[in-house]
């Protein structure tokens, strides 16, 4: 079959392939190869990178212009989709035979543009790891400007597509341009061969092991365990890359991290440091993410610049009963040497940078972290959490990298001074969310089915962003999808949903039905496995002997239902060991536990525990709850770090189940009138922690109005409440609430917590600000927001992954809500495409004051759309666009827009290529407004021409209290006599 019918029998097979993960890397990495070839001309690519449009649309654009260009094009086209995708996608796809040679071009040609062109590929892939070189590189020749940079470094840009925007940049500036570029790369090719001479020769007997580990931990990696140990999933067949980000920002780091950049230099803020953690809540994906790392470094497919990979669970170290060194835990935990142990181990204190450590779930280790007892010598034997907190502060192996893994409420400022960096991982986005779900089903419409129940269950499909609660929905698909009205929208449904599912696995009657016999036919194995995850939790154990087993009652039966799991971390020599199948399972059945237990003080102890600790209060419950790093006691071992989110966790299970929703579950297994005292119970604790919340709000300073800095205890508090699903008591909680202002900053606040924010703050009395910043609410979050917006005078959402999608439904919501005046969207990902949006949003509702749209992608054309909205606005007071791309174009716009304002008080347009063009026009805005009082144009392209159209707007506007010019193209003797001639002026 000729390649040109290829393209057209496997066309939409190709789009799917070129564009599912939601990733523009294929597709332009497609791109790059034609025009290398020469099959595709500038033109022909300008024609189909037309910024803001669909990727489905480029890939359909580009399909199309290959089928017109014939038979050669097409099967170009085809090597390029061979060697641009991986192997299981091109699988699919019978190119074989059909496919034209790619051909290497001169590396220079006879032009140095054509050489950008010819080379494209390779170049791309030499510049992704110095961009930032480049760019200085370029400034420093005279040849880009801080504009210049600023276009290439987009926060929403990968590091290839920052990469193609650079060479796109200096094509656009002529050759003189492109030769130093081309310079630059030379220089650093010479550079990377001389470091490549400079190669240790490693000894036979360390390379023997070298593959013997790696052996290993491809062996250990490779699947990942289902329920019971009687299913496996591929880790390639399943595996979706969580949302990463760094914990602050960083100004040298932009677009998403990878997996390699977690051990890589970008975002460092401690270079002596040699400790990466990363952070994330239980369920987020932690564990296969390491999981994953080791595959990779095993095949030599990342991380291949270390030569060793030892891997650790804390809750394998939790069983070490022994004191031993360095040597000997990483021997005998990880892999044993047949021969020359000390001399391979000598190797690597010889070259630590060499050498990777990772730590999973340092939130489940007994001891909490202390850098009080100090160790240097890797031979000393010692207690295992002492090698390690040695190894995290660097003591012990300076030089080797460790990586760890915990939820951040056991992450106190102790450990965080020991880290070169902190890793936030966020779980899945909403396209993780379709890829995953597609990838565990291999029925393409069972698959749709399950997405199209998540996209009409908008709660559901916010918990699904957790990669936990996404696989037990995907593995629960036929309960999910038979529900009918009873759809989940709790934790806990999920969990019981897949408590049912795996009960009726084994169930001899095939109920369906929730509060029909299931529980009851199997309430012994629950009983039995409730126990066993209670004293699992209270003692900080995960993995348990048959002794643990034995003693709770747990028979093969119950295992045999697949919610404990073989553990892997554990030797034979100590018999077969368990584990739950995540610390979220053992949590659930903890939960069971107490709802069915005759201990009438267990909820009490639960929820007041954490109560105490969030308000501050001092007494033996509280201070049991505290890091050792806060409280003395603990050291004798009396607590552990893990036992306050755990007990989090355990707590919003119990106030799930004692809902009114599912009480009927219980009527065979528990009296009515217990259940309902335990109800009670839980809605006083909840009811009692929110109030002492209350409490501690301080009076406002005069003339301020009356805010509340929520602590992440405050939000745990509210999911309780989401999880029983009782408006009363949502309701009740709010009516004690009293601010003007509500501030939930950094409070690891995502979808799953949007939904219970909006259903508990809905029933304030009184609109107040709701500020957000710095969380991972996207898309899916806002939408989950969308019911509280009545109540939300002002809505700060700084930092937060939202797009021009999440931004569309918000914006329709918000036209309809009488008291939202005020938005403030730095940070995020938004383009022209909402701008349309925020035009009919000034439009309609003329009493909105404030709009900030800082540090986005918008560029004149977007300015030009805010710009109709502003011309029929009578209400708008400040307007923020700093960091932008409007330019002079869009300032133009702006300007004429707001000419006839007579509300406008403060506008931004910092850093947006502003010159004397854009400032001319504002100068005629700010000769006319009566109202505003600053304008700020810092770090644009002014010159003299533009600054003295703005002195002479001045001279006609005594009410204009400042411009500010700071970073404009001026002369240090052009300020100084700016500033004499019009003190207003702040450069």
């Amino acid at each position: 079959m000729y390649a040109q019918e290829l393209v057209l029998k496997h066309r939409t097979q190709i789009l799917h392939t070129l564009c599912s993960s939601g990733s523009a890397e294929h597709l332009e990495q497609v791109l790059d190869i034609l025009l290398a070839q020469g099959e595709l001309i500038w033109e022909d690519y300008q024609d189909i990178q037309v910024p803001g449009r669909a990727l489905y649309t480029k890939a359909r654009q580009l399909l199309d212009l290959v089928y017109t260009k014939g038979v050669d094009t097409c099967g170009l086209f085809l090597a390029a989709l061979q060697q641009v995708l991986p192997e299981e996608q091109v699988g699919g796809l019978s190119f074989s035979g059909n496919c034209s040679n790619l051909q290497e071009k001169d590396a220079f040609q006879s032009t140095s543009a054509q050489t950008l062109l010819t080379q494209r590929p390779i170049l791309v892939s030499k510049l992704q790891g110095c961009i930032d070189d480049a760019l200085k590189a370029l400034v420093t020749s005279g040849h880009f400007t801080s504009a210049d940079c600023n276009e290439v470094l987009l926060p929403i840009y990968t590091p290839s597509q920052q990469a193609r925007c650079l060479l796109d940049q200096v094509r656009s500036k002529g050759d003189m341009t492109v030769s130093v570029l081309l310079q630059f790369i030379q220089q650093q090719q010479d550079f990377e061969s001389t470091s490549n001479q400079e190669k240790l020769t490693l000894p036979k007997e360390f390379v023997r092991y070298q593959k013997k580990l790696s052996s290993s931990l491809s062996a250990q990696s490779c699947f990942l365990s289902t329920y019971g140990g009687t299913s496996q999933m591929s880790l390639d067949d399943i595996y979706i890359e969580g949302q990463l980000e760094l914990a602050h920002d960083c100004v040298d780091v932009h677009g998403p991290l990878s997996l390699e950049d977690i051990v890589g230099a970008e975002g460092t803020l401690n270079k002596e440091a040699d400790t990466v953690l990363v952070s994330g809540e239980a369920g987020s994906g932690k564990s296969t993410l390491l999981q994953r790392l080791n595959l990779l470094w095993a095949r030599g497919a990342a991380l291949q610049n270390y030569l060793l990979v030892f891997p650790f669970t804390c809750r394998s170290l939790n069983s070490e009963q022994r004191e031993l060194s360095v040597q000997e835990l990483l021997f005998q935990h990880c892999c044993w040497p047949d021969r020359e142990q000390e001399e391979i181990f000598q190797f690597i204190l010889d070259h630590p940078h060499l050498i990777l450590f990772s730590f999973d779930g340092l939130d489940e280790l007994k001891q909490s972290f202390s850098d009080e007892r100090r160790l240097c010598c890797p031979t000393q034997r010692a207690p295992v959490h002492i090698l390690l907190f040695n190894l995290i502060q660097g003591s012990l192996m300076k030089g080797v990298r460790k990586v760890l893994t915990s939820r951040p409420e056991v992450v106190g400022p102790m450990l965080k001074k020991h880290l070169c960096k902190e890793v936030l991982l966020k779980g899945f986005s909403p396209s993780g969310i379709n890829c995953f779900v597609r990838k565990h089903h291999n029925d393409p419409t069972v698959a749709a089915k399950v997405l199209e129940s998540l996209r009409t269950n908008t709660a559901l499909h916010g918990l699904c962003h957790s990669p936990v609660l996404c696989w037990i929905v995907s593995e629960c698909h036929k309960e999910l999808l038979g529900c009918g009205e009873g759809s989940p929208q709790t934790i806990t449904d999920i969990y019981l949903m897949i408590l049912q599912h795996f009960l009726q696995r084994k169930s001899s009657t095939k109920t369906t039905t929730i509060g029909f016999g299931w529980l009851q036919e199997h309430l012994e194995t629950v009983r039995h496995l409730g126990q066993l995850a209670i004293e699992g939790i209270e003692t900080t154990c995960y993995i348990f002997s048959g002794t643990h087993l034995e003693k709770c009652g747990v028979t093969e039966k119950d295992i045999c239902f697949g919610f404990l799991i073989q553990s892997k971390d554990m030797s034979s020599a100590r018999g077969k060991c368990y584990e739950f199948l995540h610390v979220t399972l053992q949590c659930f059945f903890a939960a069971l536990n107490i709802v069915l237990s005759n201990d009438r003080s267990a909820i009490r102890k639960l929820f007041e525990t954490k109560c105490m600790k969030e308000t501050g209060q001092s007494n033996i419950c509280f201070t049991a709850c505290l890091p050792s790093s806060e409280n003395p006691e603990v050291l004798k071992g009396e607590t552990t770090a893990a036992e306050t989110p755990n007990s989090q966790i355990t707590a919003s299970f119990v106030s799930g189940l004692l809902s009114q929703h599912h009480r009927g579950l219980w009527i065979q297994c528990c009296p009515s009138s217990v259940l309902e005292k335990r109800s009670r119970q839980v809605s006083r604790c909840l009811s009692k922690g929110m109030q002492k919340h209350f409490k501690s709000i301080p009076q406002p300073v005069e003339g301020e109005k009356k805010s509340m800095h929520a602590m992440p205890g405050f939000v745990w508090l509210i999911k309780c409440i989401y999880e029983m699903q009782e408006s009363r008591i949502a309701k009740d909680a709010m009516n004690k609430l009293e601010v003007e202002h509500l501030k939930l900053t950094y409070c690891n606040i995502g979808p799953v917590e949007c939904t219970a924010l909006a259903y508990v703050l809905q029933h304030l009395r009184n609109p107040v600000g709701l500020q957000l910043d710095n969380n991972s609410v996207g898309d899916v979050g806002v939408e989950q927001l969308l019911p509280c917006m009545n109540i939300c005078n002002s809505l700060y959402l700084r930092n937060n992954h939202i797009t021009d999608e999440g931004i569309c439904k918000l914006i329709a919501k918000g036209v309809q809500c009488g008291n939202f005046r005020k938005i403030a969207l730095f940070n995020n990902n938004l383009t022209d495409a909402c701008t349309h949006h925020f035009s009919y949003l000034l439009r309609t509702k003329q009493d909105f004051i404030s709009l900030r749209l800082g540090n986005n992608n918008i560029t004149a054309e977007g300015a030009k759309q805010l710009a109709e909205g502003l011309k029929l606005n009578h209400s708008l007071e400040f307007l923020g666009l700093w960091g932008n791309k409007i330019g002079d174009a869009g300032a133009v716009a702006l300007a004429k827009a707001l000419e006839s304002s007579k509300t406008l008080v403060w506008m931004s347009l910092v850093g947006n290529g502003v010159g004397n063009v854009g400032a001319c026009a504002l100068a005629n805005m700010v000769k006319n407004s009566p109202s505003l009082e600053e304008l700020w144009l810092t770090e644009n392209c002014i010159t003299r021409p533009g600054v003295e159209c703005l002195i002479q707007a001045l001279e006609h506007n005594a009410h204009v209290k400042s411009i500010w010019l700071r970073n404009n193209d001026l002369s240090s003797e052009e300020v100084e006599e700016m500033t004499r001639c019009e003190p207003r002026l702040i450069f």
